[in-house]
């Protein structure tokens, strides 16, 4: 192998140790107050319809503007759709424009980030904390008081109104 390609592989290979080293150390929130949830495929395919499913644990996205809690605007809590835990407070709800429900922060304690590289760019995907079910992604470009925006599946969620 030559010089030059072996310099032509460091950028990437850099890349993926950065990603391999920071994995596990990006949490954003932990509560040990949530028991794991541990159920079996078949268990999930169950409780879950086969959209949810795929949502929430095969990491898949629902279409932009489909999710009727886009338009969701009554107080109250937005839970996991997997396991019932209390993700999102209303309050912290916004309309983003980008098609799916958006928050500038979770319910303390209620979700774990992590990189995703699955579109090659890193992005910090969330999970429920109980469950484990992805939700969605945050992005550093939302409203104070965060500057965050919580991007969430509808179909990872079920709304609980006050």
């Amino acid at each position: 192998m030559n010089r030059r390609r072996v310099l032509s592989l460091l950028p990437g290979g850099l890349l993926a140790c950065v990603a391999l080293l920071m994995n596990g150390k990006h949490v954003e929130a932990k509560n040990m107050e949530h028991k794991s949830w541990r159920l079996t495929e078949e268990e999930w395919r169950r409780r879950l319809t086969p959209a949810q499913y795929r949502i929430l644990r095969e990491q898949g996205t629902e279409p932009p503007f489909s999710s009727p809690l886009l338009h969701e605007h009554r107080p109250g809590l937005y839970v996991c759709a997997g396991c019932g835990l209390a993700l999102f407070d209303a309050s912290s709800k916004f309309e983003s424009g980008t098609g799916w429900p958006s928050f500038h922060a979770p319910i303390e304690g209620s979700v774990e980030t992590r990189l995703d590289f699955r579109l090659v760019l890193p992005r910090r995907e969330y999970h429920c904390i109980r469950c484990g079910g992805h939700q969605g992604h945050v992005f550093d470009d939302g409203p104070p008081p965060t500057g965050q925006r919580w991007c969430n599946n509808g179909l990872a969620l079920q709304f609980i109104p006050r």
